[in-house]
């Protein structure tokens, strides 16, 4: 599937819950929750929600007490519903304390997030660390140590800038800052193994918010570590402008072979789905030939040739179907993520589309016959007329499907 990519970076593998980061495991794809984690019914709502539509590992904030002693009754909630999600605890400032004044919480988590920016300061920073890391010891979890450059170790970037200043000021001040990411990480790391946290629980990430940045920075950690890298804009942005941020700087990280799970951090619009991050992370892996989550819907793009509507409402319902469908389909269809479907809007390219995807249909153009040729598995099949045409091509993949990838399918395939 990846032909056109670099080799995959190998990595320490760690496994996460009942998922496996790094090793050559697929690419894992993460969310997070913005829910107050207190309330259990809401976060255990949006953890489901996030899951169900694809997230296999799901981050939480930790951060006060009344959090951490949600976190077992949120993952019993879970556990209860069918839903055997890893979730992550993210700690700031006081992770130390919360993990052990709540051990229930330590048990209940399958990973720590943990940032060496702001894990303690000063003569408290080390201390503070190990301690988090000995609590991940004795529970046997893993920890991902998360620097981001909006919370940056200020004595080490103060000493890298003293020292390339004496230098002569060889770097600039954004490739100091730069190696202090790469270095806060790396060091981090170094001083969890000596705690004696192995090495297979541990997975580094290093969050920056400008595309250059993220790909300079991932580059460099690759180099220098074979850790599991966790991918992601810290700050992507809204709409449009993160969608875009995060896919041009993880899709070129990602094609240099580095990246063993990613998140997209999207700025949700005011009410507006969280999933929407998990749909865009598995959308990136899958147009990249990472991974395969979802039936490819090839949809004709308009023109003046399809002044109609109907190609792009059959498009939208047919993918929106396939979408909701698939939780359930990906466990009575084995297989069904690799259908092909084509929603063509004119004679042009539509009947040669068509041909290419296991399912396709050329609607009729602006002044074309009004009528849409069917083709299934490259031949022709059906020409639908009237008004219920985007009914009857719908069980036409229905019955595809069923035929295909059910176990009818399965028994001729024997």
């Amino acid at each position: 599937m990846q032909d056109e990519a670099q080799p995959r970076r190998r990595s320490v593998g760690v496994r996460v819950g009942n998922v496996t980061v790094g090793g050559g495991a697929p690419i894992v794809v993460q969310s997070m929750t913005n829910t107050d984690t207190a309330d259990v019914d809401k976060t255990v709502a949006q953890v489901a929600a996030l899951y169900e539509a694809g997230s296999e590992i799901v981050r939480i904030t930790v951060d006060r007490d009344e959090a951490a002693a949600a976190v077992p009754r949120i993952h019993e909630r879970l556990m209860r519903l069918g839903l055997d999600v890893p979730l992550v605890g993210d700690f700031h400032y006081i992770g130390h304390k919360l993990l052990a004044d709540h051990p229930a919480c330590a048990e209940s988590l399958a990973k720590y997030r943990i940032n060496p920016g702001n894990v303690g300061f000063k003569d408290k920073k080390d201390r503070q660390f190990a301690q988090i890391v000995e609590t991940a010891i004795r529970h046997d979890k893993p920890v991902r140590i998360g620097v981001n450059w909006g919370s940056l170790d200020q004595e080490l970037l103060t000493r890298l800038m003293d020292d390339n200043q004496e230098q002569g000021s060889p770097l600039t001040a954004e490739q100091v800052m730069r190696e202090a990411i790469v270095q806060s990480a790396i060091l981090s790391a170094e001083l969890a193994e000596e705690i004696g946290l192995p090495r297979d629980k541990i997975i580094l990430s290093a969050k920056v918010s400008r595309v250059q940045d993220l790909i300079g920075v991932y580059g460099e950690l690759a180099r220098r570590s074979d850790h599991a890298l966790h991918l992601g804009l810290t700050e992507a942005g809204m709409g449009t402008k993160g969608i875009v941020a995060s896919s041009a700087a993880m899709g070129i990280v990602l094609q240099q072979g580095i990246g063993d799970t990613i998140r997209i951090s999207l700025t949700p619009e005011p009410g507006g789905d969280r999933t929407r991050e998990v749909q865009v992370a598995q959308e990136l892996l899958q147009v990249m030939g990472f991974r395969q989550f979802l039936p490819v819907v090839a949809a004709c793009p308009g023109c003046g040739r399809t002044t109609s509507t109907v190609f792009q409402e059959l498009a939208q319902k047919i993918e929106g179907d396939l979408r909701d469908n698939m939780p359930v389909w990906r466990e009575k269809y084995p297989g069904v993520e690799d259908l092909k479907v084509a929603v063509m809007g004119c004679i042009v390219n539509g009947p040669g589309e068509s041909k290419h995807a296991d399912v396709g249909i050329s609607l009729p153009g602006t002044g074309e016959m009004p009528a849409a040729p069917v083709f299934i598995d490259g031949r022709k099949a059906a020409t639908l007329r009237g008004p219920k045409i985007a009914e009857e091509f719908q069980e036409m993949v229905a019955d595809y499907i069923e035929r295909r990838f059910g176990d009818g399918g399965k028994a001729a395939a024997e």
